[in-house]
């Protein structure tokens, strides 16, 4: 469980920046360039490449390098972690809407 902590945070360190958001939306299109990323962020490159260094070394993106073209694609898998994440706090939630929602109407059917 700790280490599945440590990957989650990592996960949320990540996705707690813009651009790296922004750059998981893009790469949802399919595989693209560092060079094609870069060129639609005002930044310069070595201030992106951090934020694309950020994202692989937390497993969102994986990089590849044919000649000069390092190309980013998106690691869907990864994005499980978020969603198992979420789907159980929905679960927590869900359950304690209910255990309220119960407490209420038996409390009005009690007064009635």
């Amino acid at each position: 469980m700790a280490q599945y902590s440590a990957q989650l945070d990592g996960v949320f360190v990540a996705l707690a920046d813009p651009t790296r958001r922004w750059v998981i939306r893009r790469l949802g299109d399919g595989p693209t360039s560092v060079g094609d990323l870069a060129r639609d962020v005002p930044m310069t490159l070595p201030s992106f490449m951090k934020h694309v260094r950020t994202l692989e070394t937390n497993g969102l993106i994986r990089t590849t390098k044919n000649g000069r073209v390092r190309t980013c694609v998106l690691n869907r898998e990864r994005l499980a972690l978020v969603d198992d994440w979420l789907a159980e706090q929905r679960r927590v939630w869900e359950e304690r809407t209910d255990r309220l929602e119960r407490l209420v109407t038996d409390q009005q059917e009690t007064q009635q």
